[in-house]
Protein backbone atom coordinates (compact mmCIF):
# COMPACT_ATOMS: atom_id res chain seq x y z
CA UNK A 1 0.00 0.00 0.00
CA UNK A 2 1.42 3.48 -0.79
CA UNK A 3 2.22 5.95 1.53
CA UNK A 4 1.78 9.94 2.26
CA UNK A 5 4.87 12.31 1.98
CA UNK A 6 7.53 11.30 5.37
CA UNK A 7 7.51 13.93 7.98
CA UNK A 8 11.30 14.35 6.89
CA UNK A 9 9.66 15.27 3.35
CA UNK A 10 6.89 17.43 4.44
CA UNK A 11 9.57 19.37 6.61
CA UNK A 12 11.89 20.06 3.76
CA UNK A 13 9.01 21.16 1.84
CA UNK A 14 8.15 23.57 4.17
CA UNK A 15 11.36 24.66 4.83
CA UNK A 16 11.60 25.29 1.53
CA UNK A 17 8.45 27.80 1.53
CA UNK A 18 9.46 29.13 4.68
CA UNK A 19 13.16 30.12 2.91
CA UNK A 20 11.34 31.71 -0.50
CA UNK A 21 9.08 33.57 1.91
CA UNK A 22 11.94 35.09 4.17
CA UNK A 23 14.01 35.96 0.27
CA UNK A 24 10.77 37.89 -0.58
CA UNK A 25 11.30 40.03 3.00
CA UNK A 26 14.50 40.96 3.26
CA UNK A 27 14.75 41.90 -0.71
CA UNK A 28 11.41 43.84 0.56
CA UNK A 29 13.51 45.12 3.64
CA UNK A 30 16.35 46.10 1.57
CA UNK A 31 13.97 48.22 -1.17
CA UNK A 32 12.13 50.17 1.85
CA UNK A 33 15.45 51.07 3.15
CA UNK A 34 17.20 52.38 -0.03
CA UNK A 35 13.97 54.61 -1.03
CA UNK A 36 14.20 55.98 2.64
CA UNK A 37 16.31 55.69 5.79
CA UNK A 38 17.78 52.59 7.61
CA UNK A 39 15.52 53.88 10.67
CA UNK A 40 12.25 51.80 10.66
CA UNK A 41 10.63 54.97 13.10
CA UNK A 42 11.05 57.33 9.95
CA UNK A 43 10.41 55.19 7.41
CA UNK A 44 7.37 53.68 7.62
CA UNK A 45 7.43 51.55 4.43
CA UNK A 46 10.56 49.75 6.08
CA UNK A 47 8.20 50.05 9.49
CA UNK A 48 6.00 47.83 7.55
CA UNK A 49 8.21 46.08 6.22
CA UNK A 50 9.68 44.67 8.98
CA UNK A 51 6.22 44.38 11.10
CA UNK A 52 5.55 42.03 8.47
CA UNK A 53 8.98 40.44 9.18
CA UNK A 54 8.75 39.68 12.48
CA UNK A 55 4.91 38.20 11.89
CA UNK A 56 6.75 35.59 9.89
CA UNK A 57 8.69 34.92 12.52
CA UNK A 58 12.28 36.62 11.21
CA UNK A 59 15.10 37.10 13.88
CA UNK A 60 16.36 40.58 14.09
CA UNK A 61 19.38 39.40 13.08
CA UNK A 62 18.41 38.94 9.46
CA UNK A 63 16.38 42.21 9.64
CA UNK A 64 19.27 44.10 10.49
CA UNK A 65 21.09 42.32 7.87
CA UNK A 66 18.75 43.02 5.70
CA UNK A 67 18.64 46.74 6.35
CA UNK A 68 22.56 47.14 5.92
CA UNK A 69 22.09 45.38 2.79
CA UNK A 70 19.80 48.40 1.53
CA UNK A 71 21.41 51.32 2.81
CA UNK A 72 24.68 49.46 1.19
CA UNK A 73 26.61 48.72 4.14
CA UNK A 74 26.70 44.91 3.02
CA UNK A 75 26.22 45.16 -0.90
CA UNK A 76 22.64 44.79 -2.57
CA UNK A 77 22.31 48.06 -3.24
CA UNK A 78 21.73 47.18 -6.68
CA UNK A 79 18.51 45.79 -6.01
CA UNK A 80 15.43 47.62 -7.66
CA UNK A 81 11.92 47.38 -8.25
CA UNK A 82 10.43 47.23 -11.50
CA UNK A 83 6.47 47.21 -12.37
CA UNK A 84 4.84 44.87 -14.89
CA UNK A 85 1.34 44.81 -16.41
CA UNK A 86 -0.28 42.52 -18.20
CA UNK A 87 -2.87 40.08 -19.23
CA UNK A 88 -4.10 36.82 -18.01
CA UNK A 89 -6.70 33.83 -19.25
CA UNK A 90 -10.09 35.75 -19.93
CA UNK A 91 -8.16 39.29 -19.98
CA UNK A 92 -7.44 39.11 -16.55
CA UNK A 93 -6.21 42.34 -15.54
CA UNK A 94 -2.57 41.68 -13.85
CA UNK A 95 0.11 44.20 -12.01
CA UNK A 96 2.91 41.89 -11.10
CA UNK A 97 5.63 43.84 -8.88
CA UNK A 98 9.00 42.73 -8.63
CA UNK A 99 12.01 42.92 -6.93
CA UNK A 100 15.63 42.24 -9.15
CA UNK A 101 18.77 42.55 -9.66
CA UNK A 102 18.66 41.32 -13.21
CA UNK A 103 15.79 42.98 -15.12
CA UNK A 104 16.38 41.24 -17.96
CA UNK A 105 16.23 37.79 -16.30
CA UNK A 106 13.15 38.49 -14.42
CA UNK A 107 11.38 40.29 -17.58
CA UNK A 108 12.12 36.97 -19.57
CA UNK A 109 10.62 34.96 -16.22
CA UNK A 110 7.52 37.46 -16.19
CA UNK A 111 6.77 36.82 -20.01
CA UNK A 112 7.35 33.63 -20.45
CA UNK A 113 4.88 32.62 -17.18
CA UNK A 114 2.07 34.83 -18.94
CA UNK A 115 2.36 33.02 -22.15
CA UNK A 116 2.36 29.67 -20.88
CA UNK A 117 -0.72 30.07 -19.76
CA UNK A 118 -2.49 32.42 -22.56
CA UNK A 119 -2.00 35.63 -21.30
CA UNK A 120 0.59 38.76 -22.12
CA UNK A 121 2.67 41.45 -21.36
CA UNK A 122 1.41 45.16 -22.09
CA UNK A 123 3.00 48.29 -22.03
CA UNK A 124 2.96 50.32 -19.28
CA UNK A 125 -0.01 51.92 -18.06
CA UNK A 126 -2.03 49.28 -20.13
CA UNK A 127 -4.13 47.91 -17.29
CA UNK A 128 -2.85 50.24 -13.95
CA UNK A 129 -5.98 52.46 -14.13
CA UNK A 130 -8.21 49.92 -13.48
CA UNK A 131 -6.87 49.76 -9.84
CA UNK A 132 -5.93 52.18 -7.17
CA UNK A 133 -2.95 52.69 -4.85
CA UNK A 134 -4.22 52.28 -0.95
CA UNK A 135 -3.22 50.94 2.47
CA UNK A 136 -5.41 48.11 3.18
CA UNK A 137 -5.61 46.23 6.52
CA UNK A 138 -7.37 42.96 6.57
CA UNK A 139 -9.34 40.88 9.42
CA UNK A 140 -10.51 37.49 9.76
CA UNK A 141 -14.77 38.36 10.36
CA UNK A 142 -15.86 35.10 9.33
CA UNK A 143 -19.63 36.68 8.83
CA UNK A 144 -19.35 37.78 12.51
CA UNK A 145 -22.14 41.21 12.34
CA UNK A 146 -20.77 41.88 15.54
CA UNK A 147 -17.06 41.69 14.84
CA UNK A 148 -17.67 43.71 11.35
CA UNK A 149 -19.73 46.53 13.24
CA UNK A 150 -16.60 46.56 15.31
CA UNK A 151 -14.26 46.66 13.19
CA UNK A 152 -16.11 49.70 10.81
CA UNK A 153 -17.07 51.62 14.06
CA UNK A 154 -12.83 51.72 14.80
CA UNK A 155 -11.80 52.16 11.38
CA UNK A 156 -14.60 55.10 11.24
CA UNK A 157 -12.86 56.65 14.18
CA UNK A 158 -9.16 55.65 13.17
CA UNK A 159 -9.48 57.84 9.52
CA UNK A 160 -9.70 54.86 7.31
CA UNK A 161 -11.93 55.82 3.91
CA UNK A 162 -13.85 52.55 3.81
CA UNK A 163 -14.72 49.17 5.10
CA UNK A 164 -15.41 45.86 2.42
CA UNK A 165 -16.58 43.25 3.89
CA UNK A 166 -16.40 39.78 1.56
CA UNK A 167 -15.20 36.21 1.68
CA UNK A 168 -15.44 36.55 6.05
CA UNK A 169 -13.34 38.85 6.02
CA UNK A 170 -13.36 42.66 6.67
CA UNK A 171 -10.96 44.84 4.66
CA UNK A 172 -10.17 48.36 5.95
CA UNK A 173 -9.12 51.03 3.15
CA UNK A 174 -7.11 54.00 3.72
CA UNK A 175 -4.54 56.58 2.40
CA UNK A 176 -1.57 54.90 1.66
CA UNK A 177 0.43 57.46 4.04
CA UNK A 178 -2.28 57.12 6.72
CA UNK A 179 -1.42 53.31 7.14
CA UNK A 180 0.51 53.07 9.92
CA UNK A 181 -1.84 55.45 11.93
CA UNK A 182 -4.77 53.49 11.07
CA UNK A 183 -3.07 49.81 11.56
CA UNK A 184 -2.27 51.12 15.13
CA UNK A 185 -5.72 52.82 16.27
CA UNK A 186 -7.09 49.19 15.39
CA UNK A 187 -4.66 47.36 17.39
CA UNK A 188 -5.35 49.89 20.34
CA UNK A 189 -8.93 48.72 19.90
CA UNK A 190 -8.38 44.94 20.26
CA UNK A 191 -8.29 44.04 17.13
CA UNK A 192 -5.48 41.93 15.42
CA UNK A 193 -4.89 42.19 11.78
CA UNK A 194 -4.06 39.29 9.70
CA UNK A 195 -2.12 41.74 7.01
CA UNK A 196 -1.83 45.30 6.71
CA UNK A 197 0.12 46.36 3.48
CA UNK A 198 0.01 49.53 0.52
CA UNK A 199 -1.54 47.34 -1.75
CA UNK A 200 -3.07 47.74 -6.11
CA UNK A 201 -6.74 47.46 -5.43
CA UNK A 202 -8.78 46.96 -8.30
CA UNK A 203 -11.95 49.44 -8.87
CA UNK A 204 -13.95 46.38 -9.73
CA UNK A 205 -13.63 42.47 -9.61
CA UNK A 206 -14.86 40.67 -12.97
CA UNK A 207 -15.80 37.03 -13.27
CA UNK A 208 -14.37 34.65 -15.76
CA UNK A 209 -15.49 31.42 -17.07
CA UNK A 210 -14.98 28.18 -14.81
CA UNK A 211 -12.77 27.02 -17.58
CA UNK A 212 -10.45 30.02 -16.88
CA UNK A 213 -10.07 29.78 -13.23
CA UNK A 214 -8.32 26.79 -13.01
CA UNK A 215 -5.99 28.28 -15.51
CA UNK A 216 -5.33 31.60 -13.73
CA UNK A 217 -4.54 30.12 -10.29
CA UNK A 218 -2.05 27.70 -11.89
CA UNK A 219 -0.16 31.61 -13.37
CA UNK A 220 -0.77 33.00 -10.04
CA UNK A 221 0.96 30.21 -8.60
CA UNK A 222 3.68 29.75 -11.04
CA UNK A 223 4.30 33.63 -11.03
CA UNK A 224 4.72 33.26 -6.92
CA UNK A 225 7.32 30.72 -7.34
CA UNK A 226 9.54 33.36 -9.31
CA UNK A 227 11.98 34.32 -6.92
CA UNK A 228 12.19 38.20 -8.51
CA UNK A 229 8.19 38.76 -8.02
CA UNK A 230 7.01 40.36 -4.71
CA UNK A 231 3.40 41.20 -5.13
CA UNK A 232 0.53 39.74 -7.84
CA UNK A 233 -2.67 42.39 -8.49
CA UNK A 234 -5.71 40.81 -10.49
CA UNK A 235 -9.04 41.91 -11.11
CA UNK A 236 -10.60 38.38 -11.34
CA UNK A 237 -13.84 37.54 -8.95
CA UNK A 238 -12.43 34.21 -7.91
CA UNK A 239 -14.58 31.80 -5.31
CA UNK A 240 -13.59 32.09 -1.75
CA UNK A 241 -12.95 28.00 -2.16
CA UNK A 242 -9.88 29.18 -4.46
CA UNK A 243 -7.46 31.42 -3.34
CA UNK A 244 -7.70 29.92 0.42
Amino acid sequence: MGRGPSIEGRKNAEDAKRAKVFTKLIREIAVATRAGVADPSGNPRLRAAVDKALSANMTRDTIDRAIKRGSGAEGGADMHELRYEGYGPAGVALIIDCVTDNSVRTVADVRHALTKHGGNLGTSGSVAFQFHRCGEIVFSSAGDAALEEKILEAALEAGADDVVNEAGESSVLCTPDNLDAVRQALVAAGLTPLRADVVMRPANRVAIPEEAQETLLDLLDWLEQLDDVHEIYHNALLPAEAVE
